[in-house]
């Protein structure tokens, strides 16, 4: 059995003094030039992005995030350059896929034995919309977390995510069904909190002060790193995403340097405004 999930993220976060998670969505059209140039085919490109950015920016982080999406486009070889991927990351790092899966039992079973059987992943992301069916499966695996969208950090989550059910946001009754369905399972619960929305993410907090958030939204979306500052607590850690912002900081031939630059900025403001609130 694995240690359990929030002891190694509070290990990793420990060992590197960083919150910061980096999105590993590489984009072909976005990686520079100068890399493409030296491979004959995407996959290879992809891979060999991805081995630089990990190199670069191990030191800066404690996670690493990937989204199927952008190896599920790269067609059959897409899957093997995933679990290549992930396979790269070092062992004291915390390896999430983003899949944000979310389908009736039987199948959300088999999503989840892929991700934490076969890919070896730590953590996934998941769909709630079809309830407690397509969330229990991805509970199941001790030492592992499911991250339940609550309040995505997209513009269009309004159009569900807050209409109102006796007064109360639907978010706050998904974020209540996670945190109830996760108690009696082996899996770690955590829920996805956009930084886009500060004022709900600090109400959240406060509601379930020891789950483990992870939280889009920074950089390119134009998150409220404040508001991040404020729910880092010592008992609710949290994922600080970065994807784009990190990655595509240039496109210059020595994108890795800038990406581990910026890597380290972001890990370094968030702590000076953690250190800030404390005192």
């Amino acid at each position: 059995m694995q240690p359990d999930f929030i002891q190694r993220l509070r290990n990793a976060q420990h060992e590197t003094g960083s919150l910061v998670c980096v999105g590993l969505d590489p984009d072909l059209s976005k990686i520079p030039v100068s890399l493409r140039q030296q491979y004959d085919s995407p996959t290879s490109t992809v891979l060999a992005f991805n081995k630089a950015i990990i190199t670069a920016t191990s030191s800066y982080v404690c996670a690493y995030k990937l989204n199927s999406a952008f190896y599920e486009v790269l067609g059959k070889e897409g899957f093997d350059i995933l679990k290549t991927t992930l396979e790269l990351i070092p062992m004291n790092k915390i390896c999430l896929v983003d899949s944000k899966r979310g389908d009736i039992g039987n199948t959300a079973s088999k999503y989840a034995s892929t991700i934490f059987d076969y890919l070896n992943a730590d953590a996934c992301t998941v769909a709630p919309y079809m309830g407690t069916d397509a969330i229990k499966p991805f509970l199941e695996y001790p030492g592992c977390a499911a991250f339940i969208l609550v309040r995505t950090s997209n513009p269009s989550g309004d159009e569900l995510q807050s209409l109102k059910i006796d007064g109360q946001s639907l978010y706050k009754y998904v974020a209540e069904l996670a945190y109830t369905l996760g108690q009696p399972l082996s899996g770690s619960v955590g829920f996805v909190v956009g930084a886009t929305n500060p004022e709900e993410l600090c109400r959240l907090r406060q509601e379930y002060p020891e789950t483990p958030f992870l939280i889009p939204g920074i950089g390119a979306q134009g998150g409220h790193l404040n508001a991040v500052a404020t729910v880092a607590t010592s008992k609710g850690l949290v994922l600080v995403n970065s994807s784009r912002g990190i990655i595509y900081a240039s496109d210059c031939q020595n994108f890795d340097t800038f990406a581990a630059n910026a890597a380290r900025d972001l890990r370094d403001s968030l702590n000076q405004l953690i250190s800030t609130d404390a005192s």
